[in-house]
């Protein structure tokens, strides 16, 4: 779960199923709104990367991935994302040295190591519109965490599956679930960050399903990006491991996996880090993700570094979404 998740939402307490009726008008609503969306098709396909559940799940890594992967084959792709956190209005694109605060973290992450067009904006029809206004070669789009957003027509959806983030497999506000687990059984392909559960499944029937894990062997200085350490550096000292992520103790225990001894920073989610964050008054190394290098480089001390991670995910998988993406099959 979320470091910052209410505690009912990892079992199915007194007060989650105090909360369960609003659950139920929730799917009814949801379930309503997808029903009677009117879908926007673009002349070019669309790829979703998305969860169903609130929190991370590991979504950002994987877009990264395959975006990789599309280059390879040969595509141009580019990507819409709704920036959040950032404070733009409208559609923009986001430059590879955007300011996070104005364009949002992953954004801005993404943009910078994707090195491909990027266009955030609430309304993700007019995102990638605009994408293609400016980008018109611009041949395939990977829509980050827009399984839920259905006005924009897609020709594949892929469910980042962390089972960590599905509490008591409630919908919200009981649960942490933005869509039933039976959603998962209508998608075209699961990533799964973790064992999945006998539930869990159960509800993907045939829809296959690939192993993720997130893998680095480097630091980046954030003083200076061409400097590049091997992690192993860091082993058997103390470190300050600052993560303002969905689950910062993913962060942590990757550390510690390296023989590194972390001492704890959890940040919600999406935090504005300010120089005082990161202010601990003595001569400790700072070790960070990605995601909250981007908001801290500004302001960050000399032994600061960056701890950037990739998505390693299932032999086949690739080939699976090249395949469908060629055979054009398209979903609401």
């Amino acid at each position: 779960m979320p470091a910052r998740a209410p505690a009912f939402w990892r079992r199915r307490g007194a007060f989650a199923w105090l909360l369960y009726p609003l659950s139920l008008l929730f799917g009814v609503l949801a379930r309503r709104r997808r029903q009677r969306t009117r879908v926007e098709r673009l002349p070019v396909p669309v790829i979703v990367v998305g969860n169903i559940a609130v929190g991370g799940s590991g979504k950002t890594p994987v877009v990264q991935w395959l975006v990789a992967r599309l280059r390879a084959a040969g595509y141009s792709p580019g990507i819409v994302s709704r920036g959040h956190g950032g404070t733009v209005t409208g559609v923009a694109q986001v430059p590879a040295d955007g300011d996070p605060a104005a364009y949002g973290d992953e954004p801005v992450l993404l943009a910078s190591s994707c090195a491909c067009p990027l266009v955030v904006g609430r309304d993700r029809p007019a995102a990638a519109r605009e994408l293609l206004r400016l980008h018109p070669g611009c041949d395939v789009i990977v829509s980050d965490d827009g399984m839920q957003h259905y006005r924009l027509g897609r020709a594949m959806e892929i469910a980042v599956v962390d089972p960590g983030t599905l509490g008591n497999g409630l919908l919200l506000p009981a649960g942490p679930l933005r869509e039933p687990l039976g959603r998962l059984g209508e998608v075209d392909l699961v990533i799964a960050h973790g064992a999945l559960s006998p539930a869990l499944v159960t509800a993907l029937g045939e829809v296959p399903c690939y192993p993720m894990a997130l893998g680095g062997g480097v630091l980046r200085s954030l003083d200076d990006p061409s400097c590049i350490v091997p992690i192993g550096t860091m082993a058997g000292r103390a470190v300050h491991a600052v993560a303002g992520i969905g689950r910062p103790e993913r962060f942590f225990d990757q550390l510690e996996a390296f023989g590194i001894h972390p001492i704890r920073h959890p940040f919600p989610d999406h935090h504005v880090f300010v120089p005082e964050d990161l202010s601990f008054g003595d001569a400790v190394p700072i070790l960070m993700t990605s995601k909250d290098a981007v908001k801290c480089r500004a302001f960050a001390p000399g032994d600061a570094w960056e701890f950037p991670v990739e998505a390693q995910i299932g032999s086949g998988a690739a080939e699976r979404i090249l395949e469908k993406l060629k055979n054009g099959r398209t979903t609401a």
